[in-house]
């Protein structure tokens, strides 16, 4: 059976050079950031390592060492970049339509690059514990911000009699959400997901380790891709993928594995948040103030709405939690840095005030 890469690298060296650059995701936005006399190549981004990357351009690949000022162009997988085939060496790299990211785990607050230049994303969760509508509410946030069409794929419906339930909270996520139940082995089943894999069209996955992303790679791309199976007793996974990496499709589409990740700190998704929780945006909207906390102020719409049975309090809060997650994340590290200082000078006044109060009293 022939691996995922070397069936990456067999499909591009088979295409036209005139073809290439389109069936890799070239597109009229990239384009117009050349310059007239550019004699760079544009190449992908397909793998991204510690410090070099893979690439694909019209005449081929490359593997390129990442020093200097190349290693300070925050590059992720689905990235266009400029190389210079002498070197190589990337030279720069194109602006993006759209990217994945999230706050790095830690108190750093620095950002992780997921994925960049995505069309769709294919939200992978199973029908079993892993089903968690606050995590999917993050997943969708992160679709919006980065303007991928989020697609769920509930997994392992074979383990179950029905999936019911699954489907019916799935319907409460987000208006109009596209929803597939599915076994990830079954290659009837999975052709439902091809539509989003067309030539040219790149589909990352998000999900939680265990829930069968790698399967489902195998299954659309016809390809072997290591896969491992859920611990029995808690019904999570084992990593299997490590470092995220493109994949091309039969049909030419391009699939983006990533590490499972059970932690999604959200960062920039604002404007994101009040597409997925559109209900409450709705009511907030209708509030007597525009600062209100939908907690006791009057007029408040979404208060009257929940007392109405209208809306979900839960919803609202977590509405709420990844607001101020999102608002805590979003910060500069900079602004960080000197409001953790702020805190700490009146910190060490406020113990000073005290001793010297002691000190009175004596």
């Amino acid at each position: 059976m022939i691996s995922l890469t070397a069936f990456t690298w067999y499909a591009v060296y088979n295409m036209t050079s005139t073809d290439c650059l389109q069936s890799l995701g070239w597109r009229h936005f990239f384009q117009s950031q050349l310059d007239a006399d550019c004699s760079w190549l544009p190449a992908r981004v397909l793998g991204v390592h510690r410090n070099r990357i893979d690439v694909a351009h019209a005449e081929g690949q490359l593997t390129i060492a990442l020093s200097g000022k190349s290693a300070e162009l925050s590059i992720t997988v689905g990235d266009w970049v400029l190389v210079d085939p002498a070197g190589p060496q990337v030279r720069s790299r194109l602006e993006r339509f759209g990217v994945f990211q999230r706050k790095s785990a830690g108190t750093g607050g620095e950002l992780q690059l997921i994925a960049a230049n995505v069309d769709n994303l294919f939200i992978v969760t199973s029908a079993n514990r892993d089903f968690n509508v606050a995590r999917l509410e993050r997943y969708l946030a992160i679709a919006h911000e980065a303007g991928a069409f989020p697609v769920l794929v509930i997994t392992k419906t074979d383990t179950v009699e029905t999936v019911d339930e699954f489907l019916s909270a799935a319907a409460r996520l987000s208006p109009g959400l596209l929803v597939e139940a599915l076994d990830a082995r079954d290659p009837d089943a999975v052709e439902v997901l091809r539509r989003w894999c067309e030539s040219g069209q790149s589909v990352a996955l998000l999900g939680s380790s265990g829930v069968g992303k790698s399967t489902l790679i195998n299954t659309l791309a016809r390809a072997a891709q290591q896969t491992r199976t859920v611990r029995e007793d808690d019904q999570r996974g084992r990593h299997t993928t490590t470092s995220r990496s493109m994949h091309r499709m039969p049909n030419g589409g391009w699939l983006i594995d990533t590490p499972g990740m059970r932690e999604l700190q959200l960062v920039d998704v604002g404007d994101a948040l009040d597409a997925v929780f559109d209900d409450v945006a709705d009511h907030a909207g209708r509030c007597r103030f525009s600062d209100c906390a939908h907690e006791s102020e009057p007029g408040c719409a979404v208060v009257q709405a929940i007392e109405d049975g209208v809306l979900d309090p839960a919803r609202l809060r977590r509405y709420k939690k990844l607001q101020n997650e999102d608002r805590r994340n979003s910060e500069s590290l900079a602004e960080r840095r000197s409001r953790d200082k702020h805190l700490g000078k009146l910190y060490k006044s406020i113990l000073s005030g005290k001793r010297q109060e002691k000190e009175i009293s004596k």
